[in-house]
């Protein structure tokens, strides 16, 4: 069969589900940039094409122009039922590259969504002209790092909220967590874990100066469990990679999505 002739695919891409249209779907904008300059792609090639709602498309490239690539579907999966909880990450605003960093790596290890927070220790605050700007980067980022790990989606980010807010918006969470140093709080390592995957678990990470004593204590009046990683005093930015791969390691989740 031809399917079994085509070369390897390479990495996953994400495609608008509006290009589509079986049994073809259409490449434009920056993804056909990619494609055709950087690695070169050319007729005949196979592809891996996501449509960032639990469908991939394995595809032949059979027209490529400098306008418009197109190619045609082999066949397609779709995402595997996941047993275990979502992990929503609230992070606290932190220096650009740091949290475009956190941002990355929380992709790869395969949070549904950051949720960046307004703190009162946080050194940047947001700037409301470059709102959709900052949001639209953020969101390229995790793209990317979406593609680069192969997931299933994208994870969901918003605009920067207040610490009352999201503290509202997951207020069912079964689990909700506000990271603590200097404490001798239960560990994330062995804290109970609940098993319903119809809710996220909610894991709140402060900035570079650490969470202000009044927001520790609005977060567990909302109900929110204060947790350590321990002795040392970790980055904003180490803290939250730290306590992520703890989590999706305990959920048996890692490289799952």
């Amino acid at each position: 069969m031809l399917a079994d002739r085509l070369p390897q695919p390479m990495s996953t891409f994400f495609v608008n589900p509006d290009a589509i249209t079986p049994p073809t779907i259409r490449i434009t904008g920056d993804l056909l940039h990619h494609l055709r300059n950087s690695l070169r792609l050319r007729l005949g090639d196979a592809l891996t094409l996501n449509d960032g709602c639990g469908t991939r498309y394995r595809v032949e490239v059979i027209h490529l122009t400098a306008q418009v690539i197109d190619t045609r579907i082999i066949d397609q999966q779709t995402k595997p039922t996941s047993k275990t909880l979502p992990i929503v990450l609230g992070q606290a605003l932190i220096k650009g590259d740091k949290m475009d960093w956190v941002i990355q790596k929380a992709t790869e290890l395969g949070v549904a969504a950051i949720v960046p927070i307004h703190s009162t220790h946080s050194v940047i605050k947001p700037n409301l002209e470059r709102l959709e700007h900052q949001r639209s980067r953020w969101e390229r980022i995790a793209r990317d790092a979406a593609q680069q790990s192969e997931r299933w989606t994208i994870p969901t980010i918003v605009d920067p909220i207040g610490l009352a807010e999201i503290c509202q918006q997951y207020a069912s969470a079964p689990l909700k967590s506000i990271l603590v140093e200097r404490s001798s709080n239960p560990s994330l390592a062995t804290v109970p874990l609940p098993l319903d995957p119809q809710h996220p678990i909610v894991l709140l990470v402060g900035p570079e100066g650490g969470w202000a004593a009044d927001e520790q204590r609005f977060s567990q009046e909302q109900g929110f469990l204060p947790l350590t990683l321990g002795p040392r005093i970790l980055r904003a930015e180490t803290a939250a990679i730290a306590a992520l791969s703890i989590l999706q390691s305990r959920l048996d989740e890692m490289g799952k999505d």
